[in-house]
C-alpha cells in the first residue's frame, strides 16, 4: 500500500591508538562451501504496489547489513555474522569474498563498509566491527584491501586498522559507513546502551566520527584540539544513528536515529552539533542543542538512507528515502525545496510489511532501489527466502 501524511516539522573505557594489535580483526578464508559461487533456487519473488514493482533478486542471506554497488555492477554485500560476500542481482549468483573473526551478538557484529573513493584504482574498503578482546566488546574501524576485484572471484585481503578501542556492547553499535562529498571517511557510533557516553568528549560512543583514509582527524573537524582519537568528533548527542547520507546538492550530512520507544529522528549535521541524547529528545527548541528535522513516535526504528538522484523513478527524484526496522518499510521524504532539505513537504510509505524488517538501501547503476531485509537478525519472522535483496523499479 502507499501512505501519503505530510509531516509538520521545524525550521559524542580508554582506547586503543589505530593499528594496536589487541584483538584485530582476522580475515578467515571462507569455507569450501562457498568457495563457487552458489545460485539459490527459488524463483523471484514479484509484489506490485502502484507505480512500482518489487523483485527479490537475491536469496539465501544472514542478516545483510551494508550493500555496495562495484563499477562491474555487481552488489558488495556485509552480514552481521562477519561474512562479505558479492552478488549478481541479474542471476542471483552469490560467492564469499571473506569473513572478519567478530563478536556478532545482538546487534554488534560485522556493521558498515565503503568503497574507497578512488574505487577500483584503490581496491579498498572500509568496515566497522565490533569484536571481544579480554572479556570487553570494542568497535573498530578498519580499511580492507580487496584483492583480485576484477575477477570472478576477489578476495578480502590485508587489514589496515584505523580507529580501534571503540566502546561498544550487545546494542547501540550504529554504524554506518560512507565517504562524503568532501572526500573524508564519515562513520556513525552508538551510545553502546550507556547514554552518558553521547555527551562525553573523552568517548567517541554515541558520536559521528569525520577522518582521512587513514583514519586521522579532518583539519576543520569541530574538536579538533582535543587529544586523538576524540579530535575525530564531528557531532555528539546521539542515541543509535543507523543511516547517513549527503544531499546532493548542498552536500550536508543527514543521519537516520533510533529512539528509545519514541521520537525516531533524522538530523540534519552542523559541525560540533549536539542532538541531545540523553538528555533530550525530539524537538524541544533548546539553545545549544540541535532539533532534527522531524521525528516519528511511536518508534519505527530508520536504518539505511540515501539521496534518490536518478531518472528511473522520476516521483522520487530528490527525495530522502530510508527503510524501517520495526515498521517493516521503505519511507520517502519530499523536500520543500529540491535545493536544500530543511523541511518536509510530504512523507510516503512504500510496500508497508511486506518484507518484514529491512536494513539497508542502495541505488543501483540501473536506477533502481535495492533494499535488503534483515528478518535474520533475532527480532525479524523469517521465511525459507530470508534473507533477501529486493529490486523496486517502475511497474511498467
Amino acid at each position: 500500500m502507499i501512505r501519503a501524511a505530510v509531516v509538520v516539522v521545524a525550521c559524542v573505557l580508554p582506547f586503543h591508538l589505530a593499528g594496536c594489535g589487541d584483538g584485530q580483526g582476522t580475515v578467515l578464508s571462507p569455507a569450501t562451501s562457498t568457495d563457487s559461487p552458489t545460485t539459490v533456487a527459488s524463483p523471484p519473488s514479484t509484489v506490485a504496489e502502484g507505480p512500482y514493482r518489487a523483485t527479490t533478486v537475491v536469496h539465501g542471506l544472514e542478516v545483510p547489513w551494508e550493500m555496495r554497488f562495484l563499477p562491474d555492477g555487481r552488489l558488495l554485500i556485509s552480514e552481521r555474522e562477519g561474512r562479505i560476500v558479492i552478488a549478481d542481482v541479474a542471476t542471483g549468483t552469490v560467492s564469499q569474498v571473506g569473513a572478519i573473526e567478530v563478536a556478532a551478538q545482538g546487534e554488534a557484529g560485522l556493521m558498515g563498509f565503503a568503497l574507497d573513493p578512488y574505487f577500483p584504482d584503490t581496491p579498498a574498503i572500509y568496515v566497522s566491527y565490533t569484536y571481544e578482546a579480554e572479556g570487553r566488546k570494542l568497535n573498530r574501524v578498519s580499511r580492507f584491501e580487496l584483492e583480485g576485484v576484477d575477477s570472478d572471484q576477489p578476495r578480502l585481503g590485508e587489514e589496515q586498522v584505523l580507529v580501534d578501542g571503540i566502546r561498544a556492547a550487545s546494542i547501540h553499535d550504529g554504524s554506518r559507513v560512507a565517504f562524503g562529498p568532501d572526500g573524508y571517511l564519515w562513520v556513525t557510533m552508538g551510545d553502546a546502551g550507556d547514554g552518558d557516553l553521547a555527551q562525553q568528549n573523552d568517548s567517541l560512543s554515541g558520536k559521528v566520527l569525520r577522518m582521512t583514509a587513514e583514519g586521522q582527524p579532518a583539519l576543520d573537524n569541530p574538536f579538533i584540539d582535543l587529544a586523538y582519537p576524540f579530535s575525530l568528533i564531528y557531532t555528539l548527542g546521539h542515541r543509535n544513528p543507523q543511516g547517513i547520507a549527503f544531499h546532493p546538492q548542498t552536500q550536508a550530512a543527514y543521519v537516520t536515529e533510533h529512539g528509545p520507544s519514541d521520537n525516531d529522528e533524522v538530523n540534519r549535521l552542523q559541525p560540533g552539533g549536539n542532538y541531545g541524547w540523553p538528555e533530550l529528545r525530539g524537538q524541544v527548541g533548546r539553545l545549544g542543542f540541535v532539533d532534527p528535522l522531524t521525528t516519528w513516535s511511536p518508534t519505527i526504528a530508520p536504518a539505511g538512507c540515501i539521496f534518490y538522484t536518478a531518472s528511473l523513478l522520476p516521483d522520487l527524484q530528490g527525495a530522502f528515502l530510508f527503510v524501517t526496522l520495526k515498521g517493516s518499510d521503505l519511507r520517502v521524504l519530499l523536500p520543500a525545496e529540491a535545493a536544500d532539505f530543511l523541511t518536509v513537504q510530504e512523507e510516503r510509505v512504500l510496500f508497508d510489511e511486506q518484507f518484514g524488517r529491512l536494513r539497508t538501501v542502495a541505488q543501483g547503476p540501473d536506477g533502481a532501489l535495492y533494499i535488503a531485509t534483515s528478518n535474520r537478525d533475532g527480532r525479524g519472522d523469517p521465511d525459507e527466502s530470508d534473507d533477501r535483496v529486493i529490486r523496486i523499479e517502475p511497474a511498467r
